[in-house]
């Protein structure tokens, strides 16, 4: 947890943020689908920020013609920068580390999808992070040689902890050229949905690989029913850094126009079972008074930390509820498109 000297320093510059105020961060509200065109829209969704409770409302529509969602108005590149900083890095950074290493199980089961198609020689992970995923891969592909890039600077630490060999800090599509033909595999986990154009970061990828190369990819399902059951409090729809959900259609046909041969789709095996936990979280800590965050500028006093340790206290049981009927729904989550993610493994032709 970042100490209270931490937030304090961090609070001039967030104050200077919000004292010009939230609308420069978002663009003009877009009248027609990002994925398809269509001016067919429909409301889907309006949030706040119920991770890090930082202001601003934000609203995600459904494309009527193609089934794609997607944030309207979307984040400007300052908008992304002022909701992104401190949640993977930062005052978030130690944090997200730990979190990270305990989803070794998630990250082997991503990497096995490969192990009937491809014997690598060279893999580029796309919105890596601090190269947990490239840690847990190499314990299957021990002769490979991965490589990470991210925007942040976490990617730097993996390279500095070894867990990549080579660290990339950017964008995808402006660093594509000077990496074409350089790779025999790209992984993308959760990384298209926070994508501004998702469609040019597969062309990318098309450019990274090698003939006969493969793209895997991991990303929230939009056409799973907690999506609906569970409203603003699905974790998928992670409010403001996801900007776009695609149907499964939608990508694959995508990825065809790109280059592409899919040559495996999975369901059940890219569920991540915390669906009811993490809803029964975001509730709670929705109603708790808030902790200690340099973006509200006041810090909390004996009475409204005592009022959150209490809040958090009677809705264990909840949360507890929440991980027990997560576990039992695991099993059937597929029959019943309970399933929040799914992951596509594609062949560049």
């Amino acid at each position: 947890m970042p100490t209270t000297d931490e937030v304090d320093r961090s609070r001039v510059a967030y104050r200077a943020d919000l004292h010009l105020g939230t609308r420069r961060f978002f663009h003009p509200r877009s009248t027609a689908c990002p994925w398809c065109g269509s001016a067919d829209l429909r409301l889907r969704l309006r949030t706040t920020d119920l991770l890090q409770h930082k202001p601003g409302r934000f609203t995600l529509d459904e494309c009527g013609g193609c089934g794609h969602v997607f944030q309207n108005p979307r984040l400007t590149a300052e908008g992304l920068e002022f909701y992104y900083r401190d949640f993977y890095d930062g005052l978030a950074a130690e944090q997200m580390d730990r979190q990270l290493e305990k989803e070794a199980g998630s990250h082997r089961a991503r990497a096995e999808v490969v192990l009937p198609h491809a014997d690598p020689k060279s893999w580029l992970d796309v919105g890596t992070s601090h190269g947990h995923f490239c840690s847990a891969a190499a314990q299957l592909f021990p002769d490979t040689e991965f490589d990470g890039l991210d925007l942040g600077a976490g990617v730097e630490l993996g390279r500095q902890q070894g867990r990549i060999k080579r660290a990339y800090q950017g964008q995808f599509v402006d660093l594509a050229d000077e990496l074409t033909d350089r790779y025999d595999v790209v992984s993308m986990f959760h990384y298209l949905e926070h994508s501004a154009e998702p469609k040019p970061e597969l062309r990318a990828a098309q450019r990274v690989l090698r003939s006969g190369g493969h793209l895997l990819i991991d990303v929230p399902d939009p056409e799973c029913r907690f999506a609906r059951l569970l409203g603003r409090w699905w974790i998928g729809w992670t409010q403001p850094q996801h900007l776009h959900f695609i149907p499964l259609a939608n990508l694959r046909a995508e990825l065809g126009r790109s280059g592409f041969d899919v040559v495996a789709v999975q369901r059940a095996e890219a569920h991540l079972p915390y669906d009811l936990a993490a809803a029964t979280w975001l509730f709670v800590n929705h109603l708790a008074p808030r902790q200690d965050r340099p973006w509200l500028f006041d810090r909390p006093g004996l009475g409204r930390r005592a009022g959150r340790l209490a809040a958090l206290i009677a809705g264990a049981p909840l949360m507890l509820a929440g991980m027990l009927l997560d576990r039992v729904a695991q099993p059937v989550a597929d029959r019943l498109r309970l399933t929040n993610s799914y992951r596509v493994l594609a062949v560049r032709r």
